[in-house]
């Protein structure tokens, strides 16, 4: 049979499916759902039938006759920042488990954010997930006036917007944290260098650690400040602002795993420093590549597993959402402080 002909040929139905299977449609629309009652040997007969015909249950229409699409549209906007991937993987691993598929969007930086959410939610998506810096206060209220979004997840972030779920790791006491372990390792010229500073999607590190510092030594630590979580832009900001120093820094806090990396890469290559020896460097997340020997990084580790297991039992309606930006992780020390 040539490609024109397999083309030309009607798609398969359900009615197709249980005559082969000798079953009734309803059981063949039983078969493809989750947790639906039937007997495992009536499942296995269904899906042999519909693998002999090629059948696939139209999940458009399905999610049209129910209040379900069983989809998720995350959006993301910093594919720089080598955390996202780890986030990516984490949720959609926990959300195929659960029977939850994902419509993945590229959000094009601030300007494209509210049009590329609102795409997203037109496709009857049961919730939407910012991974992202880019989502400020006008876009929320947008989305949530229009009334498209069934629940506004902001996922490794906090939100103060009434009718937003944040699922996020407890900032303030991670970084109380890393603080008092650079305190206990002898450290006293630190330089803080922060992300984006963003007000809707807002990570609280920045403003914890130097009310932290404050506290101890009564003295206002230096922060810098990158307009992304950029390596590249990272390491731009150390070279150009160490670069004519006559006294270094002796310990950089940094606000993510990426400005780490690109901060040790400017103190190396740039400046020809040693670290930790001349300046010492602490990072959060825990990337993978925090752990490679290139640069064996003190950083922060963020109960991803955990934080997507949550996210996935709100989508469920099995959690209102509340009480979920306390997540505990852990510090993990290596050689770069």
């Amino acid at each position: 049979m040539t490609d024109d002909e397999l083309s030309s040929r009607p798609l398969p139905t359900a009615d197709d499916v249980a005559a082969i299977a000798g079953v009734s449609r309803w059981t063949v629309t039983r078969a493809f759902k989750n947790n639906a009652s039937i007997s495992e040997k009536t499942r296995a007969k269904v899906m042999a039938a519909a693998e002999e015909l090629g059948y696939a249950p139209d999940l458009l229409a399905s999610s049209l006759a129910s209040e379900r699409s069983n989809l998720v549209a995350v959006l993301v906007d910093d594919f720089n920042n080598p955390h996202k991937l780890v986030m990516l993987e984490r949720l959609t691993t926990a959300m195929r488990s659960a029977g939850l598929d994902t419509l993945l969007v590229n959000t094009l930086g601030s300007e494209d954010a509210q049009h590329a959410l609102r795409n997203a939610t037109q496709r009857r998506v049961d919730a939407a997930v910012l991974i992202g810096v880019n989502f400020d206060d006008s876009i929320l209220h947008a989305a949530l006036g229009a009334r498209r979004v069934k629940k506004l997840i902001l996922f490794a972030r906090a939100s103060d917007h009434p009718e937003t779920i944040s699922i996020c790791v407890d900032d303030v006491a991670a970084m109380r944290e890393i603080t008092d372990y650079v305190i206990d390792k002898g450290y006293r010229r630190p330089l803080f260098l922060a992300g984006p500073d963003t007000r809707s999607a807002h990570v609280f590190r920045k403003e914890t650690f130097v009310a932290h510092w404050q506290s101890r030594f009564d003295v206002t630590p230096e922060v810098l400040s990158v307009g992304s979580y950029d390596p590249r832009r990272a390491f731009e900001t150390i070279e150009r602002n160490l670069t004519s120093r006559r006294a270094y820094p002796d310990v950089i806090v940094c606000e993510n795993d990426a400005l780490a990396i690109g901060a040790m890469d400017a103190l190396r290559h740039a400046l020809g420093l040693r670290v930790p020896d001349d300046i010492a460097v602490t990072g959060f997340d825990d990337v993978p590549l925090a752990a490679n020997r290139v640069y064996d990084l003190t950083t922060y580790r963020q109960p991803m597993t955990a934080m997507a297991e949550a996210l996935v039992e709100v989508v469920l309606n099995r959690s209102d959402g509340s009480g979920l930006c306390q997540f505990g992780g852990r510090l993990v020390p290596r050689h770069s402080a």
